[in-house]
């Protein structure tokens, strides 16, 4: 019996907590599409990787040109000059991959540092209106798989979202 009423009373309990837990829904992905700093970050970030291509491209092409004099005097290089050309055209594709590879690196770096201060911004204007309106939970709309009803705060994180970011964006 003992047992019984435990289990009752831990099934209250949990209804009772659940009941009491708001939650609401946002949708995350139109709110960083509003923001004219996010706009901006990509931007840069197009701009960097627009300029680390152009870096590529030349490289290939001096690797390109190499190759084609390699080429051309080829039959009347000594054995021991045709290696050490040879070397240098593999230390050049060598290069070309290790920069393209930093590159890479450089860009996903670059994206982190422009991103985190406006995903740190919309983060606090979710938690601004949640303390707001006493929520428990707030999920993103995107990635939730159903949701049926619910509270969208969406309209009202973009309110302050903007604000947050305008004074980010004044300093």
């Amino acid at each position: 019996m003992k047992k019984l009423m435990l289990s009752l009373m831990v099934v209250f309990a949990a209804t009772v907590a659940m009941a009491q837990s708001k939650v609401a829904h946002v949708d995350t992905q139109k709110l960083l599409d509003t923001l004219s700093s996010r706009k901006e970050a990509i931007k840069k970030l197009q701009e960097f990787e627009v300029n680390g291509m152009k870096e590529l491209e030349e490289m290939e092409k001096d690797m390109q040109n190499a190759m084609t004099v390699f080429e051309q005097k080829k039959k009347d290089m000594t054995p021991m000059i045709l290696k050490i050309e040879e070397d240098k055209l593999n230390r050049k594709y060598q290069n070309i991959q290790e920069r393209q590879n930093s590159l890479q690196q450089e860009l996903q770096m670059y994206s982190q540092e422009l991103n985190k201060p406006i995903l740190e911004r919309v983060e606090k204007s979710i938690e601004i209106v949640s303390d707001r309106k006493k929520l428990s939970y707030v999920l993103d709309s995107s990635a939730t798989l159903y949701r049926k009803g619910g509270m969208d705060i969406t309209a009202e994180v973009m309110v302050e979202l903007l604000r947050l970011d305008a004074e980010a964006t004044k300093n």
